[in-house]
């Protein structure tokens, strides 16, 4: 979750250090710490509590010249956030910075021999560590130090390291956590986030798990942890820095939730035979025959990309005709699960590095399972470690709630569903071409529901008469019961008010003695195979004095009999709804948490990519 950034070169490093960290504040943070070589060759560290506002205003009041820096926000997991326990991290000798993203798992080992050999420690940070182990094997030679360091580091880490007696050198480690290095002109950089440092380069290499970098202005050479000099791999970014940017909108997740036509488009681009009637999945990684021989499928996902896996199992399910089980990552490595080469194993993630996610796959993998992952960030690690992935194309996503990675996700599961169902011959090909048209309507149909007046008047009027609400309940049945979670999720997660989704049909199982006639909740209604027990769910519900907002199709003019309030979406085939239903659910939570005055873009407690278990 820590944002890292690193720059060696002739500019001032502070304003390009403060600058990339603040198109990390995504990631979420608590406190911030820079560490400069300053002209007279000396390491100056400086560190801060809260927001990165706090460290503008103590570098414009005192600067820190220099070409040489790292920089860092931290997200607590060893010791509460205050200025001891923020990062950089320096040796004894206050000569070695250390920034740190990730978790030292043997840290308390390492640290009482440490200290038994004279070393005082400062924090209760895990990554104190690494910088007394780099000075304790430093004899003149920073980089052979860290290796030496790092063979004894066991966990998940990315690394930027300084030494005052080396200032013209910077060293970058990675294993299990994210990590970029940026190849500038006469200039080089290290970020844990392409956004970080896109103002300055589009030319970047992914360092592999146990490999390092050492960085000079003019050189970067790739290294293993033997010392072995490695090949680079060396890639073009493809977006730009103004798609990190609100563009005009209050908040990124305004702005992505409007972006949602375009991504789902990129997700179909491409992906279709030159008649439009039959998916392509090149990028998948296995042959027809491998997807033949599948006898199950197992999905993995964490958050709002477990809600995409749900969808995609109803979809998988209809249209492939195999059996789908959908696990959170977090909890899949302690069952002892039951995988072998007959599954086909697959992730969903935005960001690629989630680490529980990561862990399950490693596991599958060693089990001998082949694994597919649905993927957003393109080199993350999960895309790197899996046998075929299906990239989203969302684009970079800055706000901490998901909405486009996940109609994105669904969409790119849509196509696996009919692509897997066409390979076993489980899917007509008449039906997979009418599927394909709705498909390919989805986008425009959305946009014209952005637009419409009347769409965002009744998203408007729930606001307000619901803002000031202490719990929801969310209710779907079939391909909406996962955005029936997931518009429980977003209203929790940005504007903190209690909520929970359920099957519609399991709220008499309990859920029903809350309703009374303070209790707003949410129904996932729209014209489907189901839409007559929703209604009666929705009777229920009423009979009991619940307020009720209703996801409706447009045109029904008969659920307004039993809604306090409805919100039309677009009439498309019953398995797309979802990608449709839950863009008025994502708007209600955004336009809530607004009129409840709470930072929509960066919830408290919460982060964009959740790389510690």
């Amino acid at each position: 979750m820590c944002g890292i950034v690193g720059y060696i070169g002739e500019k001032e490093s502070t304003k390009i250090l403060l600058e990339g960290l603040h198109r990390l504040e995504y990631r979420g943070y608590d406190s911030a710490g820079l560490a400069v070589v300053s002209p007279d060759k000396k390491l100056e560290v400086r560190k801060v509590v809260g927001k990165l506002s706090e460290m503008d205003k103590s570098v414009e009041e005192k600067p820190m010249p220099g070409s040489t820096g790292i920089g860092h926000t931290r997200w607590a997991t060893h010791g509460v956030p205050n200025k001891v326990n923020s990062h950089p991290h320096t040796s004894c000798d206050g000569k070695i910075a250390v920034v740190h993203n990730g978790i030292i798992e043997n840290y308390d080992s390492l640290k009482q021999q440490l200290q038994k050999e004279g070393h005082e420690f400062k924090s209760q940070t895990d990554t104190e560590v690494v910088a007394h182990l780099v000075e304790k094997h430093y004899k003149g030679n920073l980089e052979q130090a860290v290796i030496a360091a790092l063979n004894e580091v066991e966990g998940a880490y990315a690394l930027g390291i300084l030494c005052e007696d080396e200032p013209d050198k910077m060293i970058a480690a990675r294993k299990g956590s994210p990590l970029i290095i940026g190849l500038g002109e006469g200039e080089n950089f290290i970020a844990s986030d392409v956004p970080a440092i896109l103002k300055y380069t589009r030319k970047v290499l992914y360092p592999k798990d146990l490999e390092m970098a050492v960085l000079t202005k003019d050189d970067v050479k790739l290294l293993n942890l033997e010392g072995k000099e490695l090949e680079q791999d060396i890639k073009e970014v493809e977006f730009d820095a103004e798609a990190a940017e609100k563009q005009g909108y209050d908040y990124f997740m305004l702005k992505e939730i409007n972006e949602q036509p375009r991504a789902i488009r990129e997700t179909i681009a491409g992906r279709l035979g030159e008649d439009g009637t039959k998916v392509k999945l090149e990028d998948i990684g296995l042959s027809e025959e491998d997807l033949k021989s599948v006898k199950k499928i197992v999905m993995v996902s964490c958050g709002t990309a477990w809600h995409a896996c749900l969808v995609g199992k109803y979809l998988i399910e209809e249209f492939a005709k195999v059996p789908v089980e959908v696990d959170y990552a977090s909890e899949y490595r302690y069952r002892n699960p039951i995988v072998d080469k007959d599954v086909l194993f697959m992730t969903v993630t935005q960001s690629g590095e989630t680490a529980d996610t990561l862990a399950a796959l490693r596991l599958a993998k060693e089990k001998g399972a082949k694994v597919v992952s649905v993927v957003n960030v393109v080199g993350s690690s999960i895309a790197r470690e899996s046998d075929g992935v299906i990239y989203t194309r969302a684009g970079v996503e800055i706000g901490v709630a998901s909405t486009k990675a996940y109609t994105s996700q669904i969409t790119a599961l849509y196509l696996f569903a009919l692509y897997l169902g066409q390979v076993n011959e489980n899917l007509k090909t008449s039906r997979e071409e009418e599927l394909l048209k709705e498909l390919n309507a989805v986008p425009e149909k959305m946009e014209t529901m952005l637009k419409n007046e009347e769409f965002n008047k009744a998203i408007e009027e729930c606001k307000n008469q619901y803002f000031e609400a202490t719990d929801f309940l969310y209710l779907g049945r079939k391909y909406n019961f996962p955005n029936a979670l997931e518009g429980a999720l977003k209203l929790k997660e940005i504007s903190y008010i209690h909520a929970e989704g359920y099957g519609a049909g399991e709220m008499k199982h309990g859920p029903i003695a809350l309703v009374d006639e303070k209790l707003p909740v949410v129904c996932n209604a729209p014209k489907d195979s189901v839409y007559e027990k929703m209604i009666s769910n929705i009777q229920e519900i009423r009979a009991r004095s619940g307020k009720v907002i209703s996801i409706a199709t447009e045109g029904d003019k008969e659920i307004k009999k039993h809604s306090d309030n409805v919100i039309y979406v677009p009439e498309t085939e019953e398995s797309l709804t979802p990608l449709l239903v839950v863009v008025p659910l994502q708007l209600l939570s955004y336009h809530i948490a607004v009129k409840r005055d709470c930072d929509v873009d960066q919830p408290r407690n919460l982060a964009k990519s959740v790389t510690v278990e």
